[in-house]
């Protein structure tokens, strides 16, 4: 049996999701926009999941623009917002925020602590200056899982009259989440965190918030984004929300989230050299993600070893996968970016998959440093 700790990246479908899929699928290939049968019940299902996915952020569904990934959400926002003056965020942000910022206008950066908390001081100041269109932020970090104090930044920059970016794909359907009372300008939220398909997100929409379309050409999604619809993608979507909207359900696997993590986090910190990073208070973490640094060894060895083990787990962003490169946001907090553990736990994470990691990660990291003797 392997051990799957990598939820943060993507988390395996549901039981759910998998069955009305295969209920679906039947129907699934038409055009939601036909005025015949077959296209009518699709449509309602799409319908039927954007309220879903609405429920569970707690926003109406007219806010809802279902989108292809969270980089397309994030890159349409940082477009539409970001103009031709200075988009602000902090070196936490995905590299999909920042690489779409770059490109659109002229990015600047907010330090981090080594708590990876942001400057929120310095924020402030920058704004005072004027010219920044658009102020990037999070809900939690996707590589640490530390608050990125999306509420303060937001209260901060509404005083200066700029519009605000969230990234909440690693908080929504983990934790309880707001996002009609955070009222930031838009939202990112995505379906594969949740437990369901890959290949479909939302952006999430302040009401009264215009919004030019993102793909031109037809009148999907309200004229927002063109082009046929993923009935597949939307529709699993929405059944991962619906799961999660009934009652006590968040709590538990919250809760169930934390034990897991808990005792990942011993078994990590159990061996020498190994160091937790970001703030360790629970208020100001993730309860299902938690990063790491290993002192000795690069990440590389240790997530190939893990694999060879039977674990998978990931260093850095899934952005920066297939480049190798160290992690950014550690590179921001001032820490060492090229020696960092990932972990992450998810609906479908068992004692026994935190068992195998407690048992081979001792192993791994110690044969790993004989090499280098």
């Amino acid at each position: 049996m392997r051990a799957y700790l990598d939820h943060a990246s993507s988390s395996p479908l549901r039981p759910e999701v998998r069955e009305a899929l295969s209920e679906v699928l039947e129907i699934a290939q038409c055009d939601p926009g036909r005025p015949y049968e077959e296209a009518l019940v699709v449509r309602n299902l799409i319908e039927d999941a954007r309220s879903s996915v609405a429920r569970l952020v707690q926003v109406t569904p007219r806010q809802v623009i279902f989108t292809s990934s969270i980089a397309e959400s994030i890159n349409h926002g940082v477009q539409i917002f970001g103009g031709n003056r200075v988009v602000l965020a902090t070196g936490a942000e995905r590299s999909s925020t920042l690489e779409a910022a770059r490109v659109q206008g002229s990015l600047e950066l907010i330090g981090l602590d080594r708590l990876g908390h942001p400057d929120l001081d310095a924020l402030d100041a920058r704004l005072s200056h004027g010219g920044v269109s658009l102020v990037c932020c999070q809900v939690a970090n996707h590589e640490t899982g530390v608050s990125g104090q999306a509420e303060e930044i937001i209260a901060l920059v509404r005083r200066h009259g700029v519009a605000v970016h969230v990234d909440a794909t690693i908080a929504a359907g983990h934790v309880a989440l707001n996002l009609g009372q955070l009222d930031a300008d838009i939202a990112t939220v995505s379906s594969e965190l949740l437990g369901g398909p890959q290949g479909v997100a939302a952006l999430i929409v302040r009401k009264g918030t215009v919004l030019p379309p993102m793909i031109f050409g037809g009148a999907q999604e309200r004229a927002r984004r063109a082009g046929l619809e993923n009935p597949l993608g939307i529709v699993g979507f929405g059944i991962a929300a619906e799961v999660l909207c009934a009652p006590g359900k968040l709590a538990s696997e919250e809760q169930a989230a934390r034990s897991h993590l808990a005792h990942l986090e011993t078994a990590a910190l159990n061996v020498g050299g190994v160091h937790a990073v970001g703030d360790s208070e629970s208020e100001y973490r993730a309860p299902w993600l938690r990063c790491f640094t290993i002192d000795g060894v690069e990440s590389e060895g240790v997530v190939m070893g893990l694999d060879r083990a039977g674990v998978s787990v990931h260093s850095g962003s899934a952005c920066s996968a297939e480049s190798l490169e160290p992690s950014p946001v550690l590179a921001a907090m001032g820490l060492e970016a090229d020696h960092s553990l990932r972990l992450s736990v998810g609906w479908s994470t068992t004692e026994a998959e935190v068992e195998r990691f407690a048992t081979v990660f001792p192993e791994v990291v110690a044969r790993l440093r004989s090499l280098r003797r």
